[in-house]
């Protein structure tokens, strides 16, 4: 049964059109993405076919007996409205008869309750209360409602909403995420069209929603960014680009395959065109007397081939910042621990800390944790070593932002310390990025931090304009104020900025969210080629599979343990756990390990977990080191003063290795070599020398 008909529909946008021509169809069970670039229109096709916008051509024809719902990006809602009342804003019969329901019981069980074994009402029960009760089962009865209403409770609880009763206005916006998700999965029609459903999801509850969307009967269009995601649910892929949509029949991976083949073909079939045009453009010249009508018509097919639509590559920009060389000591963790107020609700880390960090004069139990708290990280020691890349895995809630916080010391630990290297330098992206002076231009943003940007480890150098042009802010945007951006491009413009700081530490809390999948695949090649450490947040499992290969697990006790191996390959492993499957851990082993971790492997409650404790040992943090010598200290001393100069000489060296002078260049060259063997020398002895210091 066809569930969806576009026909020619148009859309334009502020200077141009969005999209035109777009004719597709939505068959019953059909699971379908939008994907392209940010700023491409993918969100507002979604909401023209939604409704919500009228399109300037064409039509939207939805099957009358389907039924639509859409799940807006933003969500909104009447603040005043409590979770259930938004949740059952529906004109569905089987929804109010539900939303009665659960009503009733609620109102019950503060009356006073029913009895469990017989189902009539306690004594403080009006009769009026008890006659709505039956009248309400035996709807639930007749209307065969328990198994839909039992999805519904399912839904609701998967996603974390166990109190209807709050107010919309009190939610944070993960929440109201969330809350908006549920309506649209509750409601009884076969159409959902689905704007970034992941958003503010973590990866246990995209997992789930993964499972859902694709054993449901339901036909799904969404836009989204979670490659995984994609690969695992959909079954067609609409790629919006150069304002038209195209389709690609099958998942992601069938999809890329395709446009790899389509690529090449494109390339070969415009290099022979250009080979005609070489010797066409030839004969134009030479002004051929157009009377004949063969002639007219060869002039015509070559002002044709002139003025086609050219076939571009897609322009790629890449992330080549040079960073700062990292000490022997990069960063330890000696038994950090936090906690917050004991029956705290909240859904993100940032309101979290807000309330966790008010200063107050909490008394200590014996278990060193303040009286009325519970632990959110418990405990926690560690020590990074250079080139570290580990992801953090935990649910929403679980303190993933909090120990990033803590790490940067952007907040303090309710005990323990935090010791950073001398020479580590953090780059700490957050989820939403504060700019101090919106008005700035992009261009003026950027020069705050250079004129000029050094690349490809010191070995080209751009202007500030030519750097923003890679990395996708072109024409007049870079002269635009940073107020006039939308949410993906600000992000954007935020890290590179950020990575022109040239850190060697980079903390990223949820940098894919607003990002579309282009720039995320910019972002994966430069962290993969990332020398310095990388402590990142995620909850795009294909974003971490690529970037990280260890992870540290935020368990729900305040404990932190972790796990060698990819993001998917943890969730496979847990699902089988889950199966009360006794297996081995696909990569056992741990990134240090302590002995009372390895003896308590044994017992039956680590038998329900086989991921092992990441704190290091004792003898890895506190192995006895030899103080340096008097001799070795002056040694150390000269090479702070060496490193440098000879740092600073080969960039000199830079300069004039671009004159004209071939004798000059040529010595310039030989001595740039010669620094570079000495300082090959020079920094593993430093780095042994400043461990030791």
């Amino acid at each position: 049964m066809n569930i969806l008909s576009i026909n020619n529909l148009s859309k334009i946008g502020r200077e141009k059109p969005l999209f035109t021509g777009v004719t597709f169809g939505i068959q019953e069970g059909e699971k379908a993405a939008l994907i392209g670039r940010n700023g491409t229109g993918k969100s507002t096709l979604l909401a023209t076919i939604a409704g919500v916008l009228q399109p300037d051509e064409g039509t939207v024809v939805i099957n009358r007996e389907a039924g639509v719902s859409y799940l807006p990006q933003t969500p909104s809602f009447n603040e005043n409205d409590t979770i259930r009342e938004h949740i059952f804003k529906n004109d569905s019969p089987k929804l109010a008869v539900i939303r009665e329901y659960e009503e009733i019981c609620e109102e019950m069980a503060n009356a006073g309750g029913t009895s469990s074994d017989t189902g009539t009402a306690g004594t403080t029960i009006s009769s009026g209360l008890q006659h709505r009760y039956e009248d309400i089962m035996h709807k639930m009865d007749t209307g065969d409602l328990w198994n839909y209403e039992a999805q519904i409770s399912s839904i609701l609880s998967t996603l974390g909403i166990t109190d209807m009763t709050r107010r919309m206005g009190t939610l944070s916006g993960g929440m109201c995420k969330k809350v908006a998700l549920a309506q649209v999965l509750v409601e009884d029609t076969k159409l959902l069209l689905l704007d970034e459903p992941t958003n503010h999801l973590d990866i246990t509850t995209i997992y789930w929603l993964q499972n859902y969307l694709h054993d449901t009967k339901r036909s799904v269009l969404m836009v989204t960014h979670d490659r995984w995601f994609l690969d695992a649910v959909c079954t067609n892929i609409y790629e919006l680009a150069r304002n038209r949509l195209k389709l690609y029949e099958g998942n992601y991976s069938q999809y890329l395959e395709k446009k790899e083949t389509e690529a090449e073909i494109e390339a070969n079939t415009e290099r022979r065109i250009e080979s005609v045009l070489r010797f066409e453009r030839q004969w134009l010249l030479r002004g051929p007397c157009a009377r004949g009508t063969k002639i007219k018509a060869r002039i015509q097919r070559d002002e044709q081939l002139i003025n086609r639509e050219k076939f571009q590559a897609d322009k790629g920009f890449t992330f080549e910042v040079k960073g700062k060389r990292l000490g022997g000591k990069v960063l330890e963790l000696h038994n950090i621990s936090k906690n917050y107020p004991k029956g705290y609700v909240g859904t993100d880390d940032c309101h979290a800390e807000l309330v966790s960090a008010s200063p107050d004069n909490r008394s200590r139990n014996k278990f060193g944790m303040t009286e009325g708290y519970v632990p959110v990280i418990k405990n926690f020691s560690y020590v990074f070593t250079k080139g570290q890349k580990i992801g953090i895995f935990g649910d929403n809630g679980s303190g993933k932002s909090t120990f990033l916080n803590i790490i940067t010391c952007q907040l303090a630990p309710d005990s323990g310390s935090v010791v950073v290297g001398e020479n580590t330098k953090f780059g700490y992206y957050t989820q939403n990025p504060v700019f101090a002076d919106t008005n700035l231009t992009v261009l003026e943003y950027i020069k705050e931090t250079a004129e000029h940007m050094t690349l490809n480890k010191g070995k080209k150098e751009v202007s500030a304009t030519k750097f923003l042009e890679e990395f996708g802010f072109e024409g007049k945007i870079q002269h635009s104020p940073v107020s006039t951006l939308s949410g993906g491009e600000r992000k954007r413009l935020y890290l590179v900025r950020l990575l022109l700081e040239n850190p060697n530490f980079l903390v990223l809390d949820e940098p894919t969210n607003d990002f579309d999948i282009f720039t995320m695949n910019i972002l994966e090649q430069f962290l993969e080629q990332y020398e310095g450490c990388l402590l990142l947040v995620s909850h795009d499992r294909y974003f971490m599979d690529k970037t990280v290969d260890s992870l540290f697990i935020m368990e729900e006790n305040g404990d932190i343990s972790g796990f060698v191996g990819k993001c998917s390959e943890y969730i496979e492993y847990r699902e089988e756990l889950k199966k009360n499957t006794v297996v081995e851990c696909p990569r056992s082993g741990c990134i240090e390990t302590t002995e009372t971790t390895k003896n308590t492997a044994s017992n039956n409650k680590s038998q329900s977990s086989e991921v092992v404790s990441i704190q290091p040992s004792a003898n890895s943090t506190t192995a006895a080191k030899k103080k340096l010598s008097f001799k070795e200290q002056k040694e150390f001393e000269q090479l702070n003063e060496e490193i440098p100069a000879l740092e600073a000489e080969q960039k000199a060296l830079e300069e004039k290795m671009a004159s004209s002078n071939f004798d000059e260049v040529r010595a310039a060259g030989d001595r740039y070599k010669e620094i570079d063997a000495l300082l090959a020398e020079k920094y593993p002895r430093w780095e042994e020398l400043a461990e030791r210091a």
